[in-house]
C-alpha cells in the first residue's frame, strides 16, 4: 500500500464503518485491546460487516487482531496498531485542515 500523501484523506479510514471502528479503537490506551463482541456491539455491526472491515484494517496493518481462548472458548482481541493510531491521527489533521481548521 503506498503512503498517504498529506492533506489526503486515507481511503482504507475513510470508508464509514472503518472509520466508526478506527475512532473508536483510538479511544482505547495503547496496549490495551477490546474483545471482538464488545466492539460489535459498540458499534452495532453484524459479525460479518465488522470482520470484513476489520481485514481491510488488518491487511493495512491497521489493526491486530488476537485470536485466543478462555478455557475452551475462543476469544478474538482487537487492538489499534501503532501504526493504525498514526494514521488515525493523521486522517484527522487532515479532515481539520480540509474542513479550515488547522492541524
Amino acid at each position: 500500500m503506498s503512503p498517504v500523501q498529506q492533506g489526503e484523506l486515507d481511503p482504507v479510514i475513510h470508508a464509514a464503518a472503518r472509520l466508526k471502528i478506527t475512532a473508536t479503537l483510538a479511544t482505547i490506551p495503547p496496549g490495551d485491546r477490546i474483545a471482538f463482541p464488545r466492539l460489535q456491539e459498540l458499534l452495532d455491526m453484524t459479525p460479518g460487516n465488522l470482520s470484513t472491515h476489520l481485514r481491510k484494517l488488518e491487511d493495512a496493518a491497521y489493526v491486530e487482531v488476537e485470536k485466543t481462548h478462555q478455557g475452551r472458548t475462543p476469544v478474538t482481541y482487537i487492538s489499534l496498531s501503532k501504526a493504525g493510531r498514526r494514521a488515525f491521527e493523521d486522517y484527522t489533521d487532515a479532515l481539520k485542515q480540509l474542513l479550515g481548521g488547522t492541524a
